[in-house]
């Protein structure tokens, strides 16, 4: 029970705080929830990542981390939903990086279709349920739903976009890592770094954090996250990878 209330955290609240930005969250279908966050601090960066693309940007959480992760000098964001894309611009236009964000109001197909740069770091928190059923709430339903943006949609946009020394990188539920690796395999796409996420030391895996590159590794990091020991009891692992974000870590 611990662990599903944590994966499904969505913060009520209008304006989230973050150490170096805030958030406004009214707009969106999905508010701030703990993949993002999670997605943002782990995702490796290169040291010469000029350019990031983040797919289905929603608030813009995943794209305002990397900004204050990174010295990229653009980073782009992708949002279907036109409330969620007008979010993100007014979160992206009130940080302290303004002039290195922007946001494309448009779908992974038409954005894919002239593709006119590469990005050394392509980054998603995609929708994943795949249930037989919605809600009556259609933007909530088109942000939470792998039917909008299909995994091996996503994967080929990615091997489209990225650069030749890139780094692509998500969070996808567990369960989905096998079929997700070998879809990615067959666009040579392979992973580099595997992370699977726990919510307390005895629940089950929940989330696999995968990053990929162009290139066959013969040094693939595999390893386990557990975020809490108990109810608000932060494992060390986790607040380390967190703490450059949450306000009380």
């Amino acid at each position: 029970m611990l662990e599903s209330l944590f994966f499904n955290l969505q913060f009520s609240i209008t304006l989230f705080q973050f150490k170096q930005f805030s958030v406004n969250q009214d707009r969106c279908a999905m508010k701030i929830g703990t993949d993002g966050v999670l997605l943002g601090a782990w995702t490796p960066i290169n040291s010469n990542s000029i350019s990031i693309l983040d797919i289905g940007s929603g608030t813009g959480i995943i794209a305002l981390m990397l900004a204050q992760r990174s010295n990229a000098e653009q980073i782009d964001a992708l949002e279907i939903d036109e409330e969620a894309y007008e979010q993100s611009v007014d979160n992206f236009e009130n940080s302290p990086w303004s002039d290195r964000l922007f946001c494309f109001h448009a779908g992974l197909d038409e954005f894919i279709a002239e593709p006119e740069d590469e990005y050394d770091l392509i980054i998603s928190n995609p929708p994943f349920y795949t249930e037989d059923y919605k809600t009556d709430n259609k933007q909530r339903d088109l942000a939470r739903f792998a039917d909008s943006m299909p995994f091996e949609d996503l994967i080929e946009a990615a091997d489209l976009l990225l650069s030749e020394n890139g780094i692509f990188s998500l969070i996808i539920p567990f369960k989905e890592e096998i079929v997700f690796l070998a879809l990615a395999k067959d666009y040579e796409l392979y992973p580099i770094k595997i992370t699977r996420v726990k919510g307390t030391p005895t629940s089950e895996i929940k989330r696999s954090l995968l990053a990929f590159s162009r290139f066959e590794s013969t040094n693939l990091e595999i390893d386990e996250l557990i975020i809490e020991t108990a109810r608000h009891i932060y494992t060390p692992e986790y607040i380390a990878l967190t703490k450059d974000f949450y306000l009380k870590m």
